[in-house]
């Protein structure tokens, strides 16, 4: 009888430069900024949203050094799970890891039924077959199908290995990148500097309206560290995973930055504030219903992206937790062929199980999900400062330089969690629902945490 192979300790590392770039960027790159586009220039002014995006970018790659200099220490499956536990050992490791989770699965929730509530734009028969209400959002069986058919293509993606997942999101941000070129030349060559300045409305403070989106384009932000969460699966020496981090928070505030930039320049940006559905409205406003469309795929290639993105990295978030004791140690298994299946059907199960809500509820997830990745860059920072300390010795393939940068972003990222939970900022959570999933993911994650298995050993921290 044929002996079997082991199973590997390791993921299999199959992630090239570009493709790591395409899973943090395009997880960056989601839907709603391309249609929010007119609300933010109506309450900023196009100003406003492009120069708060663009500070609020700067802000980010301060987080973004942190988290570079310590993926290129740990390249580890989990990110900042493997930061704060060479930092602070288990129990900041687990808070973490609860943390990413909740964001995640909240994230990927939302999009089962925002996916089909999207494609329902060219196919409105989705909207058919009423199954249930809840938080004023009816949920319609074929959009929610839709939404399953999804999440249970990016499983076969993922089960397949990051290889093919990494070149499927490589053509998806490509593509984007393709039509993005395509507004900004039709928009700049076409357009005006005089439909874009003055940038700002006559009675409006141009500081105070730029400072006043730094805190929501933070937010827009999140998904570079992806790439630490990933680390493990690329395919690269632990200097380029740091250019890897870099790349992507700047490819995307970029990204951001030219096509609201392109679209203000197209047509007067206060026209744009009037019409319902931002960059897509403005383009067909100025005769280019071709574009329009494209500026709709771009929010569906930032749902798909998303998905796929964030899929990967919770299934590297639980292995990362599973393989400190924190959850079952099924979760830290791979097989064979160096893939974490247990811990990507885990992802599946948490997905759908959360998917049922409909886009309404979700989107009380998906605000605390903002506060789940504001704790998560301020323990990331936190660590590295923390590591440094400990091993002060130890070799650095990559450091940041100098080294108060992270400290900048970190209390960039404090700053929006404190605006966020304070009632009557104008970015506070919604009352009661929101800050009641606040406490009971706190709730929740004590309890969990008190079930995991004690270690033998004091815990002093290390790589997990």
């Amino acid at each position: 009888m044929p002996s079997v192979p082991p199973s590997p300790r390791d993921l299999r590392k199959t992630l090239s430069l570009p493709m790591l770039v395409a899973l943090g960027a395009a997880g960056i790159l989601g839907t709603s900024w391309v249609y929010t586009a007119s609300d933010f220039f109506a309450a900023r002014g196009a100003g406003g949203e492009i120069f708060g995006l663009a500070l609020a970018g700067l802000l980010a790659a301060c987080v973004a050094l942190a988290y570079a200099e310590l993926a290129a220490r740990f390249p580890r499956a989990g990110g900042e799970v493997v930061f704060a536990h060479a930092a602070f050992g288990r129990r900041l490791a687990f808070v973490a890891g609860w943390l990413l989770v909740g964001a995640y699965v909240s994230s990927l929730a939302f999009y089962v039924t925002a996916s089909g509530m999207l494609l329902a734009v060219v196919l409105p028969g989705l909207e058919s077959w009423p199954l249930y209400r809840i938080a004023d959002t009816t949920v319609h069986l074929p959009v929610l199908l839709v939404g399953v058919g999804l999440a249970l293509a990016v499983l076969m993606f993922t089960a397949r290995g990051m290889g093919l997942a990494g070149r499927v999101q490589l053509a998806l941000f490509g593509a984007m990148l393709l039509i993005g070129l395509a507004l900004a030349v039709t928009g700049f060559g076409t357009g005006s500097i005089e439909h874009f300045w003055p940038a700002f409305a006559p009675d409006a403070a141009p500081v105070a309206s730029t400072l006043r989106f730094v805190l929501p384009a933070m937010t827009f932000l999140t998904g570079f560290s992806l790439v630490s969460v990933l680390a493990e699966d690329a395919a690269l020496p632990p200097r380029r995973i740091a250019v890897a981090v870099l790349a992507t928070v700047l490819t995307a505030t970029a990204f951001y930055c030219i096509v609201l930039l392109a679209t203000a320049w197209l047509i007067p940006w206060q026209t744009t504030a009037t019409l319902d559905e931002g960059v897509i409205d403005a383009f067909r406003h100025a005769g280019f219903p071709a574009l329009g469309w494209g500026a709709y795929g771009i929010s569906v290639l930032g749902l798909l992206t998303s998905f796929l993105a964030l899929f990967s990295a919770a299934s590297r978030v639980l292995l990362g937790l599973a393989r400190i004791g924190l959850f079952p140690p099924a979760l830290a298994r791979l097989d064979p062929a160096g893939r974490p299946m247990n811990a990507l059907l885990f992802t599946l199960a948490l997905t759908l199980g959360l998917g049922w809500l409909g886009k309404g509820a979700l989107l009380w997830f998906l605000d605390t999900g903002g506060v789940y990745i504001g704790l998560a860059w301020v323990i990331a920072v936190a660590s590295l400062y923390r590591i440094r300390r400990l091993q002060p010795d130890a070799p650095a393939p990559y450091r940041v330089r100098p080294g108060w940068l992270p400290a900048v972003g970190g209390i960039a990222a404090l700053a929006i969690i404190v605006a966020i939970v304070l009632p009557g900022t104008g970015l506070s959570l919604a009352w009661p629902q929101e800050y009641l999933i606040l406490i009971g993911w706190a709730v929740l994650g004590t309890i969990v945490y008190r079930l995991a298995p004690r270690p033998t050993a004091p815990d002093r921290g290390g790589g997990c």
